[in-house]
């Protein structure tokens, strides 16, 4: 709210520093302007991702996780087959967080803004969107596979009291297979992403699938969201009310191929 309120004397400022006005009428109208701010829901509040007091600087970690190898898996699996999922659906938008300053790191950790996942869950992505459509929506997706060497990344670089919001390298994630996808909605009148009970990576309750808190409106969204989802074989989980697992995550291995490498 400082932060609100700060560029709002900023605006005011620009406002009312004008001759036309009377003097005497300037200071209540400043004081009804900050208070129609601070009844106003911040409509770009979740644009903003959350941040974390970095262990280590990204740059020293990268360089490590280059360096190291995924934890080796026993069994058998499908061969990988990513797919980039504008390419299915050319209406799915994207908002690839880690390739951009705007993420919980607050430095660039992806060196495109691009989002794959495994062929049978990209299928199923895209049906869940059609359906979506229907009500007034479509999918605005964050972040899909992740190479294996990423998720090194953010384990190191986040401080304990916030590591269950991150998957631990030594098991690998079903981003890393693949199979998870970090997804919200957007308004297909405006364009927009809608407002949910908290924004996307923020490391609070307010994150949990079945938070109570927030607005009606936002939780029905959130709801919307889930069950869309869940029909075409995809699970929320309780910490994270984007991230959806797919349900053979199990059959795909861990992957650490970057995007680069991945084609155009």
């Amino acid at each position: 709210m400082a932060l609100v309120v700060t560029g709002s004397m900023k605006l005011l400022r620009k406002l009312f520093d004008r001759s036309r006005i009377p003097h005497a009428l300037v200071t209540p109208l400043q004081c009804l302007f900050l208070l129609f701010v601070s009844l106003t829901p911040l409509a770009v509040a979740q644009q903003v991702s959350f941040r974390i007091t970095l262990l280590r600087p990204v740059e020293e970690l990268r360089a490590e996780a280059l360096k190291s190898k995924p934890p080796a898996e026993e069994g058998t699996f499908r061969r990988p087959d990513l797919v980039e999922l504008v390419k299915l659906d050319p209406t799915i938008k994207l908002d690839v967080r880690y390739a951009t300053t705007n993420n919980f790191l607050g430095t660039p950790v992806y060196t495109q803004a691009r989002a794959f996942l495994e062929r049978p869950a990209a299928q199923a992505l895209v049906l869940a969107n059609h359906q979506l459509r229907d009500q007034g929506y479509g999918l605005i997706i964050h972040d899909g596979y992740r190479p294996w060497y990423v998720s090194k990344i953010f384990w190191d670089a986040t401080p304990d009291d916030k590591k269950k919001f991150v998957a631990n390298p030594a098991e690998g994630s079903k981003h890393n297979r693949g199979c998870a996808v970090d997804l919200s909605l957007y308004d297909l009148k405006t364009g927009e992403e809608v407002q949910m009970p908290s924004g996307y990576d923020e490391m609070t309750d307010r994150a949990y699938a079945d938070y109570p808190g927030g607005t009606a409106d936002e939780r029905a969204r959130r709801a919307l969201l889930r069950e869309a989802m869940e029909k075409r074989g995809f699970k929320v989980i309780p910490d994270e009310w984007w991230h959806f697992d797919y349900k053979d995550w199990k059959l795909y291995p861990i992957i650490n191929v970057k995007f680069e490498d991945l084609g155009q």
